[in-house]
């Protein structure tokens, strides 16, 4: 496919994104405001303010990018920094992560990937460098920034195998993209030569931003807070759960015989829109569910904690004793594990967790996580470290030892970027 062909398409589909987005609107409502934005036609005002684009598509990305927006920040007193994203779960991650520094940083959705959009864009905010977070290619957007003589940096940069198949058959599309990005600072070299198989012509490798991100202390404080309501209950976490993940969970935790008494499962689900569903499971399966966002009067017994909030997998990995992190199960790829370990949790994945091949294999070699082949195993192995406070501490040391070894890409990658902004 050829970026022409691609932008037609993109003009094509756009009247079924539209009512996409309004269709997703009526669990999310954050779906049907700021369409401008999304259609290049409004968003912050323009500043004289130097200003550095940072693209972090949703949550994830989002909090990805906190030690990189940072740093920029220190790094360049002046500078305005215009955070993007795609999905209002990001933009409402961007804006608890960055309210504290007022209108230094600023937030808007980036235009869908038409030229007409993207350039009309580009020319309100005169960005001084753009940068693209982990996975995101948009081709339009770098051919525009390639015209106007903005440089294109695609930041804590992963390619999974898959993805790398799925690229190469857009063909002379993704190729000429990749070569209209201006530096790639990639997370591993195994990323590293997958992309520059599609042809970046400047590829360093920097490592993982994520392993940088400091807990927040007010997370910390929360986390304490939510431990205090649990008590001493032995606490199975289960993060950014999937759909189809949360039953073979359940099922497994009510047919587990060794666990220990009073244990008490968090399941926290990967999407907002996803709460009530999972509720709705939990019910079926004759347990007790008490609500994250009603726990104000205590657990009351609960069997089953729901973790219907946004921002706070910090809180729940700090009152957690181990932890299992979503997507593996199923064949979807996994989430990042590195927030658990950085705070010292015994960790545990399942088979399929190609989206952090590395990091997940890396912290399995190192005894800080756990790789299980299934939902049975997942919670016999939850339950064993529950019960055995001397192996779910060693286990939760090794974990924190492989966070602290990994750190320091996003001083890395700023060295970089200094010397393309000046």
């Amino acid at each position: 496919m050829k970026r022409p062909l691609y932008s037609a398409l993109w003009w094509l589909a756009l009247p079924a994104v539209l009512g996409r987005l309004w269709w997703r609107g009526r669990k999310e409502p954050g779906y049907r405001q700021h369409w401008g934005e999304r259609l290049g036609a409004a968003g912050p005002e323009p500043d004289e303010a130097m200003t550095i684009m940072v693209h972090a598509v949703s949550v994830g990305e989002t909090r990805a990018a906190e030690p990189l927006v940072e740093a920029l920040l220190a790094e360049y007193p002046a500078c305005r920094i215009l955070l993007t994203h795609m999905t209002p779960t990001g933009r409402a991650t961007g804006r608890a992560l960055f309210e504290k520094h007022g209108k230094r940083v600023v937030q808007a959705y980036l235009p869908y990937d038409t030229g007409f959009m993207v350039g009309r864009f580009l020319r309100r905010h005169r960005p001084r460098a753009v940068i693209l977070m982990e996975t995101e290619v948009w081709p339009n957007l770098i051919h525009g920034c390639a015209a106007a003589g903005v440089p294109v940096v695609l930041a804590n940069a992963r390619l999974s195998e898959r993805s790398l198949r799925r690229g190469q058959k857009m063909g002379a599309l993704m190729t000429e993209a990749a070569r209209g990005i201006t530096l790639v600072a990639a997370q591993t070299e195994d990323d590293a030569e997958r992309i520059r198989s599609l042809g970046a012509p400047r590829v360093a490798v920097t490592g993982s931003i994520k392993f940088d991100v400091v807990p927040p202390a007010a997370a910390l404080e929360k986390g304490a807070w939510l431990r205090g309501q649990i008590g001493a209950r032995p606490v199975f976490l289960c993060a950014s759960t999937r759909e189809g993940e949360e039953s073979l969970i359940l099922d497994a935790w009510t047919r587990q015989p060794a666990k220990p008494e009073g244990a008490l499962l968090a399941i926290v689900p990967r999407h907002p829109q996803r709460f009530d569903e999972v509720a709705k499971l939990v019910e079926a399966q004759g347990l007790r569910l008490a609500r994250r966002s009603q726990l104000e009067n205590g657990l009351d017994g609960a069997d089953v904690l729901l973790g219907d909030s946004m921002g706070e997998m910090f809180a729940y990995y700090a009152a957690c004793d181990c932890a299992f992190i979503g997507g593996s199960l199923m064949p979807l790829g996994g989430q990042n594990l590195i927030e658990a370990c950085a705070l010292g949790k015994p960790v545990l994945v399942g088979e399929h967790t190609f989206n952090f091949a590395d990091a997940t294999e890396d912290a399995v070699a190192s005894g800080g996580a756990l790789r299980v082949s299934g939902a049975a195993a997942l919670v016999a192995q939850a339950a064993r470290l529950l019960r055995d406070a001397q192996a779910r501490e060693a286990m939760g040391a090794q974990a924190l030892a492989f966070a602290g070894r990994h750190r320091g890409a996003t001083l890395r990658t700023v060295e970089l970027l200094r010397q393309l902004i000046g």
